[in-house]
Parts: C-alpha cells; sequence; structure tokens
C-alpha cells in the first residue's frame, strides 16, 4: 500500500497508517511488526523515513523496538489509576472488572531493619511483621508485593482470610488509613519479583514504595509493591494555581 496521496511530510503519514493498522488488528498487541524492508515496500517509502516514523511511535508508547530483534506493537496497560489517591490493590483490580486475589509466600515476624526503623521513625523498633506475596487479577499474577508492618497493628490469624491489608489493619486497629507516601522506582529486572510475576528478560517494572499512614498520622503500613509495567500505569493530575 503506498501513502504518497497527501502533502504531509511522510514520516507523518507513514505514522498514521500504522496507528491505524494497529486499530483496525492488522497488527495486534505484543505482536511483531513485519521487517523494516517489508514495511518500507509495503508502504512505499523509504527505510530512513520509516525509521523516523517508528522513532515517533516508540516515543508515543506505542511501539517497542527491541535490538537485533524488531519491532513490538506495545501491549495497552490493564490497569491505570491516578497516583494521588489511595486505593488498595484490591480496590484497583476489582475496578477493570477482574478478581483480586492473593498468593501468600511467607509470613512471620522478624527483626527490624535499620530501613524499618527510619521508615516507622523509631529507634526502638525490634520486630516487624513482614508479608510477602503476589497479587494476581483472575489468577494471573501482577504484583510482587513485600509489606512490613508494626506487630501490634494487625492481627496475623486474619491475614490470609482477606486480601487487602488495608481493611485488615483498619479493622485490628480501629483507625483508618488515610494517606500515603509514594516513591515510583523504575526497574529494569528484579532477580525474584521478574520470576514470579513471568517476566521476559526485557520488561520492565515499577516498584512503588510507600508509607501508610492512619488518622492519627501514626505510620503503620511500609510497602515495596513491584508491578508489571506492562500491565500497569499510573497518572497525576496536576491543576494549576
Amino acid at each position: 500500500m503506498s501513502i504518497r496521496d497527501d502533502s504531509r511530510h511522510l514520516y507523518l503519514q507513514v505514522i498514521d497508517q500504522i496507528k491505524h493498522d494497529i486499530e483496525k488488528n492488522k497488527y495486534r498487541e505484543g505482536e511483531k511488526l513485519p521487517s523494516e524492508f517489508q514495511l518500507s515496500r509495503d508502504l512505499g517509502v523509504s527505510r530512513a523515513t520509516l525509521r523516523e516514523a517508528l522513532r515517533i511511535l516508540e516515543e508515543d508508547n506505542i511501539v517497542i523496538r527491541k535490538h537485533g530483534v524488531g519491532t513490538y506493537v506495545k501491549e495497552k496497560s490493564v490497569f491505570a489509576s491516578g497516583i494521588e489517591q489511595l486505593h488498595s490493590v484490591t480496590d484497583m483490580i476489582a475496578q477493570t472488572g477482574m478478581t483480586p486475589g492473593s498468593r501468600y509466600l511467607a509470613t512471620e515476624i522478624i527483626q527490624s531493619s535499620s530501613e524499618d526503623r527510619v521508615q516507622f521513625n523509631d529507634n526502638s523498633l525490634s520486630e516487624i511483621v513482614e508479608i510477602e506475596r503476589i497479587r494476581t487479577a483472575d489468577d494471573t499474577p501482577v504484583i510482587y508485593c513485600i509489606d512490613h508492618i508494626l506487630p501490634d497493628s494487625i492481627d496475623l490469624e486474619n491475614v490470609h482470610k482477606n486480601t487487602s491489608l488495608l481493611k485488615v489493619i483498619e479493622d485490628y486497629t480501629g483507625y483508618r488509613i488515610t494517606y500515603a507516601v509514594t516513591k515510583i522506582e523504575p526497574v529494569s529486572f528484579h532477580e525474584k519479583a521478574s520470576l514470579l510475576l513471568d517476566c521476559q528478560p526485557d520488561q520492565s517494572l515499577l516498584l512503588l514504595k510507600q508509607m501508610h499512614y492512619n488518622e492519627k498520622d501514626e505510620p503503620v503500613l511500609y510497602s515495596k509493591n513491584y508491578f508489571r509495567a506492562d500491565k500497569f500505569s499510573f497518572y497525576v493530575i496536576r491543576k494549576r494555581i
């Protein structure tokens, strides 16, 4: 198919054509595009023009180019959430119509680390409850979670009876968790999380480190959650003041 039907720059026409082909499912999510030679011949443009179009499509998160392998249609995020809103993972998954679940790997009381003492602002803290689990959506692993909780903030007997740790903590303490301070870090590969989440070696993760506070401004839960970046996207609404 030749796209030399209008007066715009050829690379813009190539971009529109590839977007159109993706929208019409000619190329599906996760599918590899034809080779540059084949695609440039089909579109009737030079490989230089095609490469410029693919570069822009990659910047727009529509395709992913893998060096020495080829170009793939990027899979759309299944879960999208405003980072300024505090939702439990359980609620986030349920809002998409999927069934949230948890696979518990370990639940134990361990010696607190220096990081724990800093995060909980307690130099005398000696023990912490560590819960390690995989969060699932329709039984598909999507998040690897490591949660640290103050021993007097949770009923360990009920931990495995509810998918939401926030609810377990709130029911036990009687105080609502009202906000969290969050730090987001990109992770190219994590030896344990990537394996547990069935990631390919080149798939990235999003690490959310969150300290949760209750309505008394007391720190009660410190979480390290590794999200599959191909399944989750987070956004922030910024207002002009």
